[in-house]
C-alpha cells in the first residue's frame, strides 16, 4: 500500500495550498483518511481527519476555520485545502489512512502513512 502525498511548497502568508494524497496498491475507501504534520523541532500533530463517506470531518483548533478536509473515493484520493496559510503552519505534511477510524486525532490508529510533503510559509 502506498500513501503519495504531493502539492506542498513554497507560499507568502495568507497564500492558499491544496495538498492530495493518492492511495495505491489497496483499496482504502473505507478508511478514515487525515492529515498531521511536524514543524522542525516539534512533534508530530494532527491536523484534520474526515471519516469514510465524508460525513464527518474533523480538525485541529489551530487550523479550524482555515483548512478544508475532503476526499473523493472514486478516486481513492483525499485532499487538504490550506487558506490564509500563517509561518506556524510551516512543516513536513503527511497523509494517513485508518482502517477502523477509532481516534481520528491520533496517530497511533492510522494504518498507512505517506512520504511527507514540505510546507513553507514565508511572512
Amino acid at each position: 500500500v502506498q500513501l503519495q502525498a504531493s502539492g506542498g511548497g513554497v507560499v507568502q502568508a495568507g497564500d492558499s495550498l491544496r495538498l492530495s494524497c493518492a492511495a495505491s496498491g489497496r483499496i482504502l475507501t473505507s478508511y478514515t483518511k487525515g492529515w498531521f504534520r511536524q514543524a522542525p523541532g516539534k512533534e508530530r500533530e494532527f491536523v484534520a481527519a474526515i471519516s469514510s463517506r465524508g460525513s464527518s470531518t474533523y480538525y485541529a483548533d489551530s487550523v479550524k476555520g482555515r483548512f478544508t478536509i475532503s476526499r473523493d473515493n472514486g478516486a481513492d484520493t483525499h485532499f487538504l485545502q490550506m487558506d490564509s496559510l500563517k509561518p506556524e503552519d510551516t512543516a513536513v505534511y503527511y497523509c494517513a489512512a485508518s482502517r477502523h477510524g477509532n481516534g481520528p486525532r491520533l496517530g497511533l490508529y492510522y494504518d498507512y502513512w505517506g512520504q511527507g510533503t514540505l510546507v513553507t510559509v514565508s511572512s
